[in-house]
């Protein structure tokens, strides 16, 4: 084969690989960015997420797009971005449910491992749980509610957003705590468990103030209890459960966004840059203290990293010492 004919069938070949190498080096992101929320649409997830999506949009200057994927507790969504391509295309909202307690409650099928198979990105905001019933109960204090429970165990059933999410060791972790029993009856999201919360078709739920509030400014629920060390500012004649007698116990949430395992560093860093922006920017962090979902202010990945290791350290040994299983 003639110089002149190698050269030729070669010219392609290199102008193909620079291309390649050209669009390598390109700043990320290049496209848009798909946050997926592994909730139904509604929730305090979601809320949040949709809240800081446009600033991250702005800062990135692409589209960023939230996509609900629920199922399982939220290991469903978080499962299909586990197993995702790790080149800045999509990131997970994750939270306590999907990243710590579904450690103890999934503990053979679990299909991701929180820290293996994910990169943390940066924390988002950390969320109260309060206790509420529907009127129809009969009770107005925590203590009455603790009582009726202890006198009836089984009669009672309590809604969640899903099996092995926060509200369901919440609420596991509260029956645990007064020695009583009740039923789980776990919907597909928020949004239809408070519909049937509201219809009456159940009468306890463990939610939080943002969405617990109005319902109970109108006395269509009845928030007895928040349960965290601070009172509700949405609600500030609701008692924390220290003050309502039940000192020892708490719950809460948190959410922060991950990207598949290895993701490559200098993309994890702009978002976590883009993602620290958008919940501390003053309108925003305003409003989201204002619905009781205050920053979760981890700085780096490495400090976001390392709150999920603690976490983890925290909560798996008490959700498997409750016995709950979504196995």
């Amino acid at each position: 084969m003639s110089l002149t004919r190698r050269a030729t069938i070669a010219l392609p070949a290199a102008l193909l690989a620079a291309g390649q190498a050209a669009r390598a080096q390109e700043p990320w992101p290049t496209r848009p960015v798909r946050i997926v929320v592994p909730f139904a649409a509604g929730g305090s997830t979601d809320v949040s997420t949709r809240m800081i999506a446009p600033k991250i949009s702005e800062i990135l200057r692409q589209p960023v797009v939230v996509e609900n994927r629920a199922g399982a507790g939220g290991t469903i969504g978080s499962d299909a971005v586990a197993k995702s391509p790790p080149d800045g295309s999509v990131f997970v909202m994750g939270t306590v449910s999907t990243h710590v307690l579904a450690v103890g409650l999934y503990r053979e099928r679990l299909p991701y491992d929180p820290e293996k198979n994910f990169a943390p990105v940066a924390g988002t905001v950390l969320v109260p749980i309060c206790i509420t019933v529907h009127p129809k109960l009969g009770v107005s204090t925590l203590g009455e509610l603790i009582a009726l429970l202890k006198a009836n165990p089984g009669k009672y059933s309590y809604g969640t957003g899903g099996a092995g999410g926060s509200a369901h060791i919440a609420a596991v972790s509260f029956l645990n705590a007064i020695g009583a029993e009740a039923e789980h009856v776990p919907y597909r999201g928020t949004n239809p468990m408070m519909q049937d919360m509201l219809a009456g078709n159940v009468t306890i739920c463990f939610d939080t103030p943002a969405i617990i509030a109005s319902h109970h400014k109108s006395g269509t629920l009845r928030c007895l209890a928040v349960a965290t060390a601070q009172k509700s500012a949405l609600m500030p004649d609701v008692p924390t459960t220290a003050e309502a007698g039940l000192p020892n116990y708490k719950a809460y949430s948190w959410f922060g966004l991950f990207a598949p395992a290895g993701t490559p560093e200098p993309v994890i860093t702009k978002m976590n840059a883009a993602v620290r922006a958008a919940v501390l920017e003053a309108p925003t962090k305003a409003k989201l203290v204002e619905l009781e979902m205050p920053p979760l202010e981890t700085e780096s990945p490495a400090d976001f990293g390392r709150f999920l290791h603690n976490e983890l350290a925290l909560w798996v040994p008490l959700v498997r010492a409750s016995g709950a299983t979504a196995d």
